[in-house]
């Protein structure tokens, strides 16, 4: 399986290279970046022979069998069309766009062509996540709350690793992305009722720094998310389930109970990386033929959510 990586130098490109690195029979072929210079530099240290600033370039090459796309937000609909139409399978990163117009339009395209089209919705290939649903399914487990802190600290626009960035990101059509997908994977329902709140606006950002979200299935679990990106402290997800028996937190990949005691995810998954099992799953899609979980088709319920969260906030 012959993979370009778009993107690659930034902070989640990195990290899909280092979990496609894992998965045997996988060769990334092509690397795009947004200066020549420092795509050549990174290309050359990371043993890739083929780099470019031109996706259609990289698109047009019969070397490449798919593209993971960890570029920037505005940009994610539009790319993940245009590697569809030029019959490439595409893994984009979350949230597949910032607009429900352009998630639809994805979807579609994704059914015209009959090729993979899968979101980067992490937390549903995350062990600890995987337990808590695994559990579910089994009738083991009720989710009756979710309690869920993301929190930040960039009052400038930085990436996470501390470099500028040229775009600017969003509470709720990324961050909150992630956790709205989440309440619905796990509940295996659709919000029906939803309530936003946003501070302020940045002056310079243009974008609000806070952000408070409720959700309420039909079958009565409900999900409290709190967003911000001026939380000066420990940054990240926290996600408390609150169930019909016991009660656990998820920190990423690992797992503990309501006191704190780490619970064993020995077995859950063949890795206990949550990005290397979703790329894992990217490309066991396009080799089985199937589509994958999470793919544009099963997100864009989340992405309807957002959109209905986004014009409580209007």
């Amino acid at each position: 399986m012959r993979i370009c990586v778009a993107g690659a130098s930034g902070a989640f490109g990195m990290k899909h290279l280092d979990a496609l690195a894992q998965i045997e029979g996988v060769e990334v072929t092509s690397v795009v970046g947004t200066r020549i210079e420092s795509i050549k530099a990174f290309a050359e240290e990371r043993g890739i022979a083929h780099y470019t600033t031109d996706l259609a370039e990289s698109l047009a090459r019969e070397d490449v069998d798919g593209v993971i796309l960890a570029t920037p937000t505005q940009m994610h609909a539009s790319q993940a069309i245009q590697c569809l139409e030029a019959g490439k399978h595409v893994m984009v990163e979350i949230p597949m766009a910032d607009n429900i117009e352009d998630a639809r339009r994805l979807v579609e395209v994704q059914q015209q062509t009959g090729l993979v089209a899968m979101a980067g919705h992490t937390r549903r290939f995350n062990p600890s996540h995987q337990w808590i649903h695994n559990k579910i399914l089994a009738g083991e487990l009720t989710v009756q709350q979710m309690d869920v802190q993301t929190y930040f600290f960039r009052r400038s626009n930085k990436n996470a690793l501390g470099q500028a960035r040229s775009w600017t990101d969003h509470l709720l059509w990324h961050h909150a992305c992630h956790t709205v997908d989440l309440f619905q994977y796990q509940t295996g329902q659709t919000a029906d009722r939803v309530q936003a709140l946003q501070g302020p606006i940045h002056p310079e950002l243009g974008i609000a720094m806070d952000m408070s979200i409720g959700m309420k299935v039909p079958n009565g679990a409900i999900c409290t998310l709190s967003l911000s990106f001026n939380n000066d402290g420990p940054f990240g997800t926290f996600f408390r389930y609150i169930c019909d028996k016991g009660t656990y937190i998820a920190r990423y990949d690992d797992l503990y109970d309501g006191h704190e005691n780490k619970i064993d995810l020995t077995g859950v998954a063949v890795s206990n990386n949550g990005i290397e099992l979703q790329d894992r799953e990217f490309i066991a899609a396009i080799r089985e033929g199937r589509e994958p979980n999470s793919s544009v088709a099963q997100c864009l319920p989340a992405m309807e959510t957002l959109h209905r969260l986004e014009q409580s906030l209007n």
